[in-house]
């Protein structure tokens, strides 16, 4: 049996290994996520680094291109490829976003919304079994920005997500961090907004910077992370009461290792202070 995620982790980045250090590291990190795109055709150099990695930490797969609420037929050998990863990593689950990001067979190298719709989730829930399936491991769907409401949807973002989870049996992966985003764009109360969340059912939880542009924010993963978006999260571990596995995501201008790790100390922190008692 797979171990279950705990603590709190980063993202393995290339500079990580290459420039900073990675593996030797005395820093804490509980858990490392990986975009399986980037890995899984890796021979030589990248692979037996990421073979160290996986030896030393608890390793889950975060892919960003299944496409599960997309019309075209899921990627089978993506699918298989994610399976073998799980098997290396002993992954206790994989995850993507509820999305869709492939039209008429070709990527469109976004995340893009879906309707919210009773029609979508029974078409999202048969695929989450069918990847489930094929992989061997729970497919845990995550909430993804967005900037534009799609036409016909028939219920809110955070129904819809209730409602995807229920029909699919699947996890959740709550990005604290979009729901502010979303929030600010398109004019919701973010608290509330959590307090709808089913957080029994989220296996994970994902941290990130964004970017002001005019006023819109733009989800860039660009850190560090601001001071609203820790103060949400400080109000969904207290509604959880447990420290859900956390990760710290810093996609572009990544800094040193160590500033990345610094912000896990501070999730790290902030989750034991408020279950602690102090005030979320």
């Amino acid at each position: 049996m797979s171990k279950e995620l705990c603590g709190v982790g980063i993202g393995l980045r290339p500079r990580f290994l290459d420039r900073d250090g990675l593996i030797n590291t005395e820093r804490r990190i509980d858990f490392l996520e990986i975009v399986p795109e980037n890995w899984v055709l890796r021979g030589g150099k990248r692979r037996l680094q990421l073979d160290a990695c996986t030896q030393r930490w608890l390793t889950v797969p975060h892919s960003v291109s299944l496409n599960i609420g997309g019309l075209d037929p899921l990627d089978g050998a993506l699918l298989d490829s994610i399976g073998e990863l799980g098997v290396r990593c002993d992954a206790p689950f994989f995850s993507d976003h509820l999305v869709y990001s492939s039209v008429a067979g070709q990527p469109v190298h976004d995340l893009l919304p879906l309707p919210f719709t009773e029609e979508v989730v029974e078409h999202v829930a048969a695929r989450v079994q069918q990847a489930e399936r094929r992989v061997g491991r729970p497919l845990v769907l995550e909430n993804a920005t967005f900037y534009a409401h799609m036409p016909g949807s028939t219920m809110g973002e955070a129904e819809f997500l209730r409602t995807v989870c229920q029909a699919a049996g699947c996890g959740l992966l709550l990005d604290v961090n979009n729901v502010y985003v979303n929030s600010q764009n398109h004019g919701f109360d973010p608290y509330s907004f959590m307090d709808q969340m089913p957080l029994d059912r989220v296996r994970q939880i994902h941290l990130a910077g964004h970017t002001l542009v005019g006023s819109s924010i733009i989800d860039t993963h660009i850190g560090p992370i601001i001071d609203p978006v820790w103060l949400l999260y400080r109000y969904t571990i207290a509604r959880a009461q447990r420290l859900i596995p956390t990760l710290i995501e810093w996609d572009a201008e990544i800094p040193h290792l160590d500033e990345v790790v610094d912000e896990a100390d501070r999730a790290r922190a902030h989750a034991e202070a408020v279950l602690a008692g102090a005030q979320p």
